[in-house]
């Protein structure tokens, strides 16, 4: 996330280490203003400048990102005039862009293909209930699908109990699937 603490560290010590770096960018979602998604949030009412504008800040404040993903979002990715002007700049910068999916009606898949933006979109969050049996059905939800389909991108956050549940399976993780960076 932009403005986040210890930011430059983590992303330098990711970077080191040749971890992907995303920028996890904060979008306005329906609940807004009730639920704020942070400092650095594009929101529908920004004008195209203000938008661009703090999507630049937002990208300066997170190092060595390769792509973006919507932290939130579920109104902002909904409206398809914005996600073109988002998604532009992406494009201008030789930037990817991952859809959480935090809104079934979101329009980002289809933007992007119009852009001709390397594009990828969530199938499964892992941790949306913060229990070690809900993440551990939630990795089995996940391999399924990339067993299927060919590929899965599994989202989860920096919890503790979400750490620690890959931790213990890792292993057995690597032994049904490929981990790949996202880019990928």
């Amino acid at each position: 996330l932009p403005y986040s603490p210890f930011q430059d560290q983590i992303a330098g010590r990711l970077h080191r280490k040749n971890r992907e770096i995303l920028l996890h960018l904060p979008m306005e979602p329906l609940e807004y203003p009730q639920v704020d998604p942070g400092p650095g949030a594009l929101t529908s009412n920004m004008t195209r400048e203000e938008l661009v504008s703090q999507l630049e800040n937002d990208l300066r404040a997170v190092p060595f990102a390769v792509g973006v993903n919507n932290h939130m979002g579920s109104k902002l990715t909904q409206d398809a005039e914005k996600m073109a002007m988002i998604l532009s700049v992406l494009k201008r910068k030789n930037l990817f862009f991952v859809d959480s999916r935090t809104s079934a009606k979101t329009r980002c898949a289809l933007v992007a293909k119009r852009l001709g933006l390397p594009f990828a979109q969530r199938q499964v969050f892992l941790d949306h209930v913060q229990d070690p049996h809900a993440i551990r059905f939630q990795i089995k939800r996940l391999i399924s699908i990339a067993n299927k389909r060919g590929v899965a991108i599994g989202i989860g956050h920096p919890y503790a109990v979400t750490w620690r549940v890959l931790k213990e399976n890792l292993d057995k993780i690597k032994s049904q699937v490929q981990l790949v960076p996202v880019s990928s």
